[in-house]
């Protein structure tokens, strides 16, 4: 079992900056992708980034390159989400995710493991 525990969110202005962790703990050996979706109120959920474990292959969603970066340290099994220059429209519950396929190098909504999500809310 893998247990997802989000921090970092709260309220910022347009412009600002904010950084999300996710915490994994449990079976973490298991884990060889993780990342952050996002869902807007009254809209479906969004793959924001991914990164895996072992390589340094990062994905993005076309509306946050160049504003944010996610990166790992493996050895506190730990992601972390840099928002810079959030507008907005980038408001929304940050979920971080997992992924137990040993040949994928970013997460899904199929992926098994979810933490709780983060509110995260850009004034204008």
């Amino acid at each position: 079992q893998v247990q997802l525990v989000e921090s970092g969110g709260g309220l910022v202005q347009a412009g600002g900056s904010l950084r999300l962790s996710c915490a994994a703990s449990g079976r973490t050996f298991s884990i060889y992708a993780m990342g952050w979706f996002r869902q807007a109120p009254g809209k479906e959920r969004e793959f924001v980034a991914a990164i895996p474990r072992s390589v340094d292959i990062t994905s993005y969603a076309d509306s946050v390159k160049g504003r944010f970066s996610i990166s790992r340290d493996n050895a506190k099994n730990t992601v972390y989400l840099q928002m810079n220059s959030l507008k907005p429209e980038d408001t929304g519950v940050y979920y971080c995710a997992a992924d137990d396929n040993p040949y994928r190098t970013k997460v899904a909504s199929s992926s098994p493991y979810w933490g709780q999500g983060t509110q995260v809310t850009v004034s204008s």
